[in-house]
């Protein structure tokens, strides 16, 4: 893995408020990895290339997921804007040749999250979540929440983000409900709940 290549391919392939805002979160992510421990390569290009499927419209990110064989549920037929973290992993795998599991994994659940995360893609997620970038009103306090204790960080994070959805009106991925809900029972058990 060479980061300055990816980091030449994004800059190339995303207009530049979106390539600053994946600069932001691959530095975040590899300052994020190497506080808990996860690999801070892999960090920094998951970051990096974290929004390879933001350049396409909604309604090419559902061709694209027909074309890559992407299983399309109930919610994301609807919020086709989910897709672009799938589809992007797919075609990072395709296109750039990107072939580590946990980098494919951190890109694909980026948006929604899931139950089971592994570290990078908790990493990864807060990253994208954190950025410098940010600037919404809770944003400073899980930022510094992220370095203090990834999970309560993450809880924070995916509270908000399913507020927002719901004040939003959209339709809230079952993948986001069952990661908060994990991170609750896991907050649980560190209390002796």
């Amino acid at each position: 893995m060479q980061p300055d290549h990816y980091t030449e391919l994004m800059r190339e392939k995303l207009d530049h408020e979106l390539f600053v805002h994946s600069l932001n979160v691959a530095n975040a992510a590899a300052g994020l990895a190497e506080r808990y421990g996860a690999d801070k390569d892999k960090a920094y290009l998951a970051g990096i290339i974290h929004d390879y499927g933001k350049v396409f419209s909604n309604q090419k990110l559902v061709e694209l997921a027909g074309q890559l064989d992407i299983p399309l549920d109930r919610i994301t037929r609807q919020e086709s804007r989910l897709l672009h973290a799938p589809v992007g992993a797919a075609l990072i795998k395709k296109e750039l040749q990107v072939s580590d599991p946990e980098i494919l994994q951190a890109v694909a659940n980026h948006t929604t999250g899931r139950r089971g995360m592994g570290r990078l893609e908790k990493v990864v997620y807060l990253a994208d979540y954190i950025e410098e970038g940010r600037d919404f009103p809770a944003a400073e306090k899980i930022r510094q929440a992220a370095f203090e204790d990834l999970d309560r960080a993450l809880l924070e994070a995916v509270e908000i983000a399913i507020r927002s959805v719901l004040d939003r009106g959209l339709m809230l991925h079952p993948r986001s409900v069952a990661f908060r809900n994990e991170l609750v029972e896991e907050a649980r058990v560190k209390q002796g709940k």
